[in-house]
C-alpha cells in the first residue's frame, strides 16, 4: 500500500486535471454559485421595494430549470407526438427539436444588467439623439391597475429606437419582456439581449411544434405575471401609418384565459412618434418595392456613421428633433371579455387596441409641417405658420395630443422646418417674408411617411400611399439611396 508507483508526467498532469475539475464541479462551483445567488436575491429584493410592478419569480428561474419545464410542458408534449407522427421520426428526435426550440425562446435575464447598464445606455442613447417628451399619461389611471394583473404593453412600431425609449421610461415602472424577431439573433447582440429579458421569436414560422412551444412560453410567462411589451403590427411600419393587427402573439396571451381563474391581464396602449426616424429612406424604399427586404448595405451604413461621428467631433451635431410617447387607456381583459364570446373576441380586441394606439399618437413639428407642405407645396415662412396654427388647433379640438415645444406656435413651425433643411428634404429660395419652401422631388414619399403618422388625427389631412403616385413619380422617388 505504501509502494512508490512510477506514472507518466503526461498522465499525471491529467489525473491532476480531472481531479481540480470533479472537486470544482462538486463543491467549489455550487458554493460561488450559491454565494453569487444569495446576493443577487438581497438585491432584487432592494430593487423590488423602488419598483411600483416587482419582478416576478418567474423572470428569475434558473433559465435551464424554465427550457426543462417547457420542453416537459403537457401541451408541448402532445405536441412532440403529433410531430413525430407527420414527420415519421422517432419521438426522442422530435423531444430534442422541441428542447432546442425551447432554448432558442428562454432569455437569460439578468437584473444587473438590465436596471444597470440597460437602463443607463437606454436613457444615454435617447437623450443623445432626442429631445425626449412624455405626452399623455393618466397615471392616476395606470395607478388603479390591479398590483397582481399581467400588465401587457402594445405599442406601434415606428423605429428600432422604440425598444430604448420605452424601457427608459417604463424603468421606474417594471422590467418589460420583449418578443424581437430574427433580426436581433446575431452575436454578440444576441447574448445581450437575451440578458436584458427579451425572447427571441420567428415570425414567419408555420411550424406547429415551435409554435406551441412559443405558445406556451408566452402563457406561462403570463400567468406568472411577467410584464411584456409587444408590437401588434409585427414589424416596422414602412408608410408612417400604424397598422392592421396581426393576431399571433395576442392569441398566445389571451388563449386558455379563464376569468375568474386565471391572472387577470391588463393592455395598456402606447404610441410613439418621432420628428426624425433614423430608418425612414430605408423603409419608403422597403414600401417602394413592395417588400420588407429592407437590403441595407454596409457602405450606407458606415457613411451615415461616419458622418455622424464626424458632426459629433466638430461639434456640428443637432439631435433629431423631438420623440415622444404617449400612453392610452388600459384594456382589461376580464371587462372585455365581460358578456363576450371568448372564442371570438380576437379580432375586435385586436382593433380595439390598434385603435387606442392611433388616439394617442403624439404630434410632433415635423410631421405636421410635412402634412401642410404635401397640400401647399412652395408655401411662404408666414403662410406655413398660420397653417401650423390652424392645423394644431384642429387636431387638439379632436383631441390629439400635441407636443408645442416652449408653446409657442412660431418656433415649433420653425423647428420643424429647420429639421427638414437640414436634411435636405425641402429647399428654401428667397430670404425673409418672401421666403419659400420646396418639396425636393423624390423625398416626397419621406415627406409623407412622417405626414401619415397623424393623418388620422385630422380631415384635413390626406394620407399619401404608393398607389397613389403615377409611375414616373414612383420611378423618381426609387432613386432614395
Amino acid at each position: 500500500m505504501t509502494r512508490a508507483v512510477e506514472l507518466p508526467l503526461w498522465l499525471l498532469v491529467l489525473i491532476l486535471a480531472f481531479a481540480t475539475v470533479t472537486f470544482a464541479s462538486h463543491f467549489l462551483f455550487p458554493s460561488v454559485r450559491w454565494f453569487f445567488r444569495k446576493r443577487l436575491e438581497r438585491a432584487v429584493a432592494r430593487l423590488n421595494e423602488k419598483l411600483e410592478r416587482p419582478i416576478e419569480p418567474f423572470k428569475l428561474a434558473r433559465r435551464y430549470d424554465m427550457v426543462q419545464r417547457l420542453s416537459y410542458d403537457p401541451e408541448v408534449a402532445k405536441a412532440i407526438v403529433e410531430h413525430a407522427r407527420k414527420a415519421g421520426i422517432p419521438e426522442q428526435v422530435a423531444f430534442e427539436k422541441a428542447q432546442r426550440y425551447a432554448r432558442e425562446i428562454v432569455p437569460r435575464f439578468s437584473a444587473t444588467a438590465y436596471f444597470g447598464f440597460g437602463i443607463w445606455l437606454a436613457k444615454l442613447l435617447s437623450r443623445a439623439f432626442y429631445r425626449v417628451r412624455l405626452g399623455a399619461f393618466d397615471e392616476a389611471r395606470l395607478s388603479e391597475i390591479d398590483p397582481d394583473a399581467t400588465v401587457i404593453f402594445v405599442m406601434n412600431h415606428r423605429s428600432n429606437m422604440d425598444y430604448v425609449l420605452v424601457t427608459w421610461l417604463a424603468a421606474e415602472r417594471s422590467h418589460l419582456s420583449y418578443a424581437v424577431g430574427e433580426w436581433a439573433r446575431v452575436w454578440p447582440l444576441r447574448t445581450l439581449i437575451r440578458s436584458m429579458g427579451a425572447y427571441f421569436i420567428r415570425r414567419k414560422s408555420r411550424n406547429n411544434l415551435y409554435r406551441k412551444v412559443l405558445s406556451r412560453y408566452v402563457r406561462l410567462a403570463t400567468d406568472g405575471g411577467v410584464t411584456q411589451a409587444m408590437f401588434p403590427e409585427g414589424g416596422l411600419s414602412l408608410n408612417g401609418e400604424v397598422g392592421e393587427p396581426k393576431l399571433g402573439l395576442l392569441s398566445y396571451i389571451v388563449q386558455d384565459f379563464v376569468p375568474g381563474e386565471s391572472r387577470n391581464v391588463v393592455f395598456i396602449p402606447v404610441a410613439m412618434n418621432y420628428d426624425r426616424v433614423l430608418e425612414d429612406r430605408v423603409l419608403v424604399s422597403a414600401d417602394i418595392k413592395g417588400s420588407r427586404r429592407f437590403g441595407l448595405r454596409f457602405k450606407y451604413v458606415a457613411r451615415h456613421v461616419g458622418r455622424h461621428l464626424w458632426q459629433r467631433l466638430t461639434g456640428r451635431f443637432h439631435r433629431f428633433g423631438y420623440a415622444s410617447v404617449s400612453f392610452g387607456d388600459p384594456v382589461s381583459l376580464v371587462d372585455y371579455l365581460d358578456g363576450r364570446d371568448p372564442n371570438d373576441i380576437m379580432e375586435p380586441l385586436g382593433h380595439e387596441l390598434m385603435s387606442r394606439i392611433r388616439d394617442v399618437v403624439p404630434v410632433l413639428p415635423v410631421p405636421v409641417v410635412s402634412a401642410i407642405l404635401l397640400q401647399h407645396d412652395g408655401s411662404s415662412h408666414a403662410e406655413i405658420t398660420d397653417r401650423f396654427e390652424a392645423l394644431v388647433q384642429n387636431m387638439e379640438a379632436q383631441g390629439a395630443h400635441v407636443h408645442i415645444p416652449r408653446s409657442d406656435m412660431n418656433y415649433a413651425a420653425e423647428v420643424g422646418l429647420r429639421e427638414l433643411l437640414l436634411r435636405k428634404l425641402i429647399t428654401k429660395s428667397g430670404e425673409g417674408a418672401e421666403a419659400a419652401y420646396h418639396i425636393h422631388g423624390p423625398d416626397r414619399l419621406v415627406l409623407a411617411y412622417y405626414s401619415n403618422s397623424i393623418a388620422h388625427l385630422s380631415a384635413e389631412i390626406e394620407p399619401i400611399h404608393i398607389s397613389d403616385l403615377t409611375p414616373a413619380e414612383v420611378a423618381d422617388a426609387a432613386i432614395l439611396p
